[in-house]
């Protein structure tokens, strides 16, 4: 068994602290290798799993027409989520997604069991969890490769499903805009312009 050294460990905690969420006016017009795509899928692919239940499935979205179809729900929920923050001056002024300037959307879904899972007995969320975990993966390669993703989450599911044709036995999880981009954020953008206060070990730590 590989055993990983001081080096290994920076590496890995300087990806992880130099990942960020990536939105429509960083992304470039610059295309992924096949192969280094496969390779985050890959990585995606050895994420853990309840019960080895494996249950991700990625759709690769490249057509213009579908993700225009896409972005026009997004303007939709987003003008609803507008609403909601009409106390804020932030809100309108954010890019919240780059459905469009990516270079490819990735649909990430969770297929539905049709058997009994081992682990998923009684916490039954447990398979849609594994997916999340599957993301998390997907996202650390990709930035390991300088590869910016995005998950935009102001879409409504059942709508970017019948956009891409995916039947009832798939649940949508994420929707990603996946692309190269001019540069990452030395730290993320929602702390940047103090939306939210990054959460000390002191705040999340308890006994």
């Amino acid at each position: 068994m590989k055993q990983f050294n001081k080096n290994d460990i920076k590496t890995l905690k300087d990806i992880m602290l130099l990942r960020r969420d990536v939105r429509g006016n960083r992304f470039l017009k610059k295309k992924i290798d096949d192969k280094i795509l496969d390779e985050i899928l890959t990585a995606a692919n050895s994420a853990p799993s309840v019960g080895f239940s494996q249950p991700w499935k990625f759709v690769i979205v490249k057509s213009k027409d579908k993700r225009n179809k896409i972005y026009k729900e997004f303007e939709k929920e987003n003008n609803k989520a507008k609403k909601i923050f009409n106390d804020s001056e932030i809100y309108p002024k954010l890019k919240l997604e780059g459905i469009k300037e990516s270079y490819i959307n990735l649909a990430v879904l969770y297929e539905k069991p049709k058997r009994k899972i081992l682990g998923q007995t009684t916490q039954k969320k447990m398979g849609e969890y594994s997916v999340v975990c599957a993301i998390e993966n997907f996202w650390l390669m990709a930035r390991a490769y300088n590869i910016g993703v995005g998950w935009i989450s102001i879409l409504k599911p059942k709508k970017v499903k019948k956009i891409l044709g995916i039947g009832k036995e798939y649940k949508l999880i994420a929707y990603l805009a996946i692309g190269y981009v001019d540069k990452f954020l030395e730290e993320p953008e929602l702390l940047k312009i103090e939306w939210e206060k990054k959460k000390s070990l002191k705040d999340i730590k308890t006994l």
